[in-house]
C-alpha cells in the first residue's frame, strides 16, 4: 500500500479533503498548487504559477485550473470542482474520485459509471511546463474527453475580475492554442499529445471563492476567463498528455517527456523520502546558474537568514554537498557585495538583517563537520574571517561590538531586526534590541569556529580566542538569571524576562559560553514550558502576552505569530541540545518527538511541513504550506539520530 494514499471516503468528504493541499515545483521558481481534489482554496493556488520578471518579482497565476468532462452517449460528467459564493460547489467532480495516490506522482482515479479515468501530474524540472496525463483505464462504449481551461493572468497577491481589457485573441499551434490575456505577460501554450478540436467559446466564470483567504481576513472572490474548450475521442487503454507552458511544446515527444520526468521523481514511500522530496522543492536554479534556497511556499522569497539556517539540513543531511557549495558560491558574492556596500546583484532578500552574517558562518560550520575542517578552511576560511573582521570593525550598521565582547544590535528605523519580525501598526510585536541572546550565542560560536580554521601560527587565532573568552564571561553575566534560564534580550535597564526559545541556541551550538550545569538548566526550562509535539513555542504560557492560536485576520495573526505559536525548526535545535547533553539516553525520547512531525505528512500540504503550528492542542498547522527551515531541521535531526545511534 502506498505511503501517501487517500481512499474514496476521504476524497469525497470535502471537510476532510479540502484542507489537504498538494505542491509541485520546477526548481526554478514556478509551481503548481491546489488541494488534493483540485479545488483551489487560495489566491496562491493554480495549475501553472510562474515568475514574470519583466513585470515584477512576484509569481503569477496563468492557468488556474483545467476541468475535464467525460462524455458518453451524449451524457456529460464534469470532473472539475470549484467553490462559488454562498458555499456552493460546482461542478461536483470530487464525487467521482475513487482514490488518490501521491507516492511517485500525484495520481487521481475517477470512476463514472463504466468509465475509469486516471489523471497523473508532473511539473517539468527547470521549465515552466505542467504536464498532465489522462489514461482511459476502462470504458464499455465510445468516450469523448472535453477540457476547459480557466485562466487568470494575475499576480498571486491580486485577483482578476471580468473586464473589457483582457484579450480574447488566440492562435492555433500544434495540437492546441496559445493565448495571452494582458500585455507584458508571456504567451500561454496549451497543447495535447493528440490531435483535438478547439471550440472558441469565451466566457467569464464569476464569483469563484477562496475560503483560505476568507479565513485570513482578505478579499476572496474573483472571476476566471475560459476561452473555450478542447475536445477529443479516446479509446480504452489510451493515454493523452496535456501540456501548459510559457513556451511551445513538441507534441510528438510529450509522452516520452512525461515518462522521463516520472523516472526522475523521488518516491514518497516513507517519511524520510517525503522530506527529501520537499527539500528539493526549495531549490531555485536561475538561468544565470545562480542557486538559492526558497524560504517556503506559496508566498516566500529567498530570504538570507532562512537560507543559511535551512541550507545544511536541505543539502548536507541528505548527502547533497555539491548543492550546498553551489548555493554558497552565489551567497558569498551577495555577502561580499553587502559588506563592501555595493548594490546587490543576487536575488537574496533581507541580507541586511544583523544576524545573517552569523548564520552564514554557522552554515559553513556544519559543512566543516560533514566534509572535514581542512576542506572547509580551504573553501570558506577567507569568507568567515572577513565576516568576523567586518563585524569587529563596526561595518554593519545595526551591530556594534562593545568592549565587553558582546554584540549590541539596534534597528536603523524602528524595524524588527531578529527572526521574530512580525509587525503591527508599523511597529515590531516583539521589539528585541540591545544584547540579543541568540546573536551573542552565534557570535561566540563564530569566533571560536573561525579560530579553529586558522593555523596555529596565525596571530589572529590567539586574538579571536581572547575575544571569545571576554564574550563568554560577559554572556553569562548578562543573560543568565537567578532562575536558571536566559534573558531574551538586555538593553540598558530593559531586561526581558519572557521565556522564549532563543535561549536554546547556546545549548545546541558546538561552542557554547555556558557550562554543562547551565545548559541543563536552560534545557529543562525549554522542556517544561516551550516543548510541544510540533517544536518549541515562541513564548511560554506562563509569560505575559501568550497568544498561541494563529487564526483570524492579519492583525490578529501578527500578534500571535511569535507569541506562543510552535515552530519545528526551533525543535531541531532543541533536539540537538538534548543529544549533546544526554547522548544516547535521549534517543527514544527524540524518536517519539519525530512522530509528531510524521503525522503532518498527511495534513495541511501533504508530504511536507507547514510554517508554524498553534501552540495549544490540537496543534494545527498554519501559515505557509511548506517551510524550508522546518523541513531542514527535521532532516538534520534525523541525521543526528543516526549518528548518535551508532556512537
Amino acid at each position: 500500500m502506498s505511503y501517501l494514499r487517500f481512499e474514496k471516503t476521504l476524497m469525497t468528504n470535502l471537510e476532510e479533503s479540502l484542507p489537504k493541499e498538494l505542491l509541485r515545483t520546477n526548481r526554478s521558481g514556478a509551481y503548481s498548487c491546489s488541494t488534493i481534489v483540485e479545488c483551489n482554496t487560495r489566491k496562491y493556488h493554480g495549475l501553472l504559477v510562474v515568475p514574470v520578471p519583466q513585470l515584477d518579482d512576484e509569481n503569477h497565476v496563468l492557468l488556474s485550473s483545467l476541468d475535464v468532462t467525460v462524455i458518453q452517449h451524449g451524457a456529460e460528467f464534469n470532473l472539475g470542482l470549484h467553490k462559488y459564493q454562498g458555499n456552493n460547489f460546482s461542478p461536483k467532480g470530487h464525487k467521482y474520485i475513487r482514490e488518490f495516490d501521491c507516492e511517485k506522482v500525484p495520481t487521481t482515479l475517477y470512476r463514472v459509471g463504466g468509465v475509469i479515468l486516471k489523471r497523473e501530474v508532473v511539473f517539468q524540472h527547470y521549465e515552466d511546463r505542467i504536464l498532465i496525463r489522462y489514461t482511459l483505464v476502462d470504458a464499455h462504449s465510445a468516450t469523448t474527453l472535453r477540457f476547459r481551461p480557466f485562466l487568470a493572468f494575475r499576480s498571486v497577491r491580486q485577483f482578476t475580475h471580468e473586464n473589457a481589457v483582457a484579450s480574447r485573441d488566440y492562435a492555433a499551434v500544434d495540437n492546441g492554442i496559445k493565448t495571452c490575456m494582458y500585455a507584458g505577460y508571456p504567451d500561454l501554450y496549451m497543447q495535447f499529445s493528440k490531435k483535438n478540436e478547439f471550440i472558441f467559446q469565451p466566457d467569464w466564470y464569476r464569483g469563484v471563492e477562496y475560503p483560505k483567504e476568507q479565513e485570513r481576513g482578505y478579499a476572496s472572490n474573483e472571476d476566471l476567463y475560459v476561452p473555450g474548450y478542447f475536445q477529443m475521442n479516446i479509446k480504452k487503454g489510451e493515454s493523452v498528455v496535456f501540456a501548459a507552458s510559457t513556451s511551445e511544446s513538441k507534441t510528438l515527444g510529450l509522452k516520452r517527456l512525461f515518462d522521463a520526468e516520472v523516472a526522475e521523481r523521488t518516491p514518497r514511500d516513507n517519511f524520510f523520502h517525503c522530506l527529501v522530496n520537499a527539500a528539493h522543492q526549495f531549490h531555485i536554479h536561475e538561468k544565470n546558474d545562480d542557486r538559492y534556497i526558497l524560504a517556503g511556499y506559496p508566498w516566500f522569497k529567498s530570504r538570507a537568514r532562512d537560507m543559511f539556517i535551512a541550507l545544511p539540513g536541505l543539502t548536507l543531511s541528505i548527502e547533497e554537498t555539491e548543492y550546498f557549495e553551489l548555493v554558497m558560491k552565489t551567497a558569498e558574492v551577495a555577502l561580499r557585495e553587502f559588506m563592501a556596500g555595493k548594490p546587490l546583484t543576487k536575488h537574496l532578500y533581507e541580507i541586511e538583517q544583523p544576524d545573517v552574517l552569523l548564520w552564514a558562518i554557522w552554515a559553513v560550520q556544519q559543512y566543516a563537520k560533514e566534509c572535514g575542517r581542512e576542506k572547509c578552511a580551504d573553501k570558506y576560511s577567507a569568507l568567515v574571517s572577513d565576516i568576523i573582521k567586518y563585524i569587529e570593525e563596526g561595518g554593519h550598521p545595526s551591530l556594534k561590538l562593545h568592549d565587553n565582547g558582546l554584540l549590541y544590535a539596534q534597528s536603523q528605523h524602528g524595524e524588527a531586526i531578529t527572526w521574530m519580525n512580525s509587525t503591527a501598526n508599523g511597529h515590531p510585536v516583539v521589539p528585541r534590541s540591545g544584547y540579543i541572546v541568540e546573536f551573542n550565542a552565534l557570535w561566540y560560536n563564530a569566533l571560536l569556529f573561525c579560530a579553529s580554521l586558522l593555523p596555529d601560527t596565525d596571530k589572529r587565532q590567539a586574538h579571536l580566542q581572547q575575544l571569545a573568552a571576554t564574550t563568554k564571561q560577559s554572556f553569562v553575566d548578562t543573560f543568565l538569571n537567578e532562575y536558571g534560564y536566559l534573558y531574551d534580550y538586555v538593553d540598558g535597564n530593559m531586561v526581558d524576562w519572557s521565556v522564549r526559545p532563543n535561549m536554546i541556541f547556546p545549548v545546541a551550538f558546538d561552542y557554547s559560553p555556558l557550562n554543562q550545569e547551565q545548559k541543563k538548566a536552560v534545557l529543562d526550562i525549554c522542556t517544561r514550558e516551550l516543548l510541544t509535539p510540533k517544536g518549541l513555542r515562541t513564548l511560554s504560557p506562563k509569560s505575559g502576552g501568550y497568544n498561541p492560536m494563529y487564526v483570524g485576520p492579519q492583525s490578529q495573526r501578527d500578534y500571535a505569530y511569535h507569541q506562543g505559536t510552535a515552530w519545528p525548526w526551533l525543535g531541531g535545535f532543541y533536539m540537538e541540545a538534548c543529544l549533546r547533553l544526554y547522548k544516547r539516553t535521549r534517543l527514544s525520547f527524540i524518536e517519539r518527538q519525530m512522530v509528531g512531525y510524521e503525522d503532518e505528512m498527511y495534513n495541511h500540504c501533504i508530504g511536507t511541513i507547514p510554517e508554524l503550528f498553534d501552540g495549544n492542542p490540537p496543534f494545527r498547522g498554519r501559515g505557509g504550506i511548506s517551510f524550508a527551515m522546518n523541513v531542514a531541521e527535521i532532516l538534520r535531526t534525523m541525521e543526528l539520530l543516526e549518528k548518535y545511534s551508532y556512537k
